[in-house]
């Protein structure tokens, strides 16, 4: 049974000083209270770092002991988003290239999703071209692009590019909108709330902006099982059928819509995986996933909980899922 992780990370050293010098005045590497090197954005902490996050030696150790056997791998926050379009575009390629070299490597281990310059289109679409030629499977978008709605139509040539191929799109979190305001910088709130609520919000205005419709053949995984999407369903379902501004757009239901997404299986009870299954319709389509080499990240964990669904369900959600929708 072949163990795919479709949500894990990878950096490099040269990505973390081009953001060390040109992610001011949002973007600040430092340390915090307990001495660990952390990424902030206006304050806020939301990534510490570690060293697996650029060794692939010993990423494929963890892998091992874990008996995960391939490893889609993504940039994380803030991808390529900081800096003039020359600096966006240098971050994208300078992590592409390293998973494209990665890949040729160990091509029966790794396999990646590619960052875009998505506040320029020309450049990103030039970039999503070379990326597909050089092996990537997928796209990885943030939630939130340099503070920008997905569906801000700045965005609507990438978006059509990447709907005409067919590819896999990971939307991932980043720090939320709002983040000041939200006082994100006390208690580390956006890694356990932050997230989450950057992935629910972003959806769910697709979902009433009438995106999917749009976008047919995209194929979105929404990253740490959807946020709270799954516990909100009903909700949207309610809105949509009793206030007029959530059905301004879209005629069907927001949980029809809810299954035709993926979902990773970043989540940390059996409880709450039973309810992404639920939300996704079928485990058709949950895709294991560990957010390694992340702090919260776990692999052996996150695939402990899928192993504990039924037989049939964990086959699916551990690799047979991905194969189909990679087309590995």
């Amino acid at each position: 049974m072949t163990v795919i992780d479709v949500h894990t990370h990878m950096l490099t050293r040269e990505y973390l000083q081009l953001l060390r010098s040109s992610g001011h005045p949002q973007y600040e590497l430092g340390v915090n209270a307990a001495g660990q090197d952390v990424i902030r954005m206006w304050g806020a902490p939301f990534m510490t770092l570690y060293e697996p996050m650029w060794d692939y030696d010993l990423r494929i150790r963890d892998m091992d002991a874990a008996r995960v056997d391939v490893a889609i791998v993504s940039l994380t926050t803030p991808n390529a988003y900081f800096g003039d379009a020359e600096t966006s575009l240098k971050a994208a390629r300078m992590v592409n290239d390293s998973m494209t070299e990665q890949q040729t490597l160990r091509p029966d281990r790794i396999r990646w999703f590619a960052s875009l310059p998505w506040q320029h289109s020309e450049l990103a679409l030039a970039e999503l071209a070379r990326a597909c030629d050089a092996g990537a499977v997928g796209v990885m978008v943030i939630a939130n692009i340099d503070g920008r709605n997905l569906t801000d139509p700045a965005f609507a040539s990438v978006w059509l590019e990447i709907d005409r191929r067919g590819l896999p799109v990971l939307l991932h979190p980043g720090t939320p909108q709002g983040v000041r305001e939200m006082s994100m910088d006390e208690y580390g709130l956006v890694p356990p709330i932050g997230f989450a609520f950057d992935t629910t919000l972003a959806v769910s205005r697709m979902i009433f902006d009438g995106f999917f419709d749009r976008y047919p053949n995209l194929k979105l995984i929404a990253a740490h099982g959807g946020g709270a999407l799954p516990y909100l369903g009903a909700r949207l379902d309610r809105c949509h059928e009793m206030i007029p501004a959530c059905a301004e757009v879209i005629s069907e239901p927001p949980s029809a819509y809810l299954r035709r997404i993926w979902y990773d299986a970043v989540v940390y009870s059996p409880g709450a995986l039973a309810l992404c299954i639920e939300a996704a319709g079928s485990d058709d389509r949950v895709l294991y996933g560990s957010d390694y080499p992340h702090n919260i990240g776990d692999m052996q964990g996150c695939l402990a909980r899928v192993d504990g669904l039924d037989s049939a369900a964990a086959r699916k959600v551990r690799g047979e899922n991905a194969l189909r929708l990679f087309s590995l």
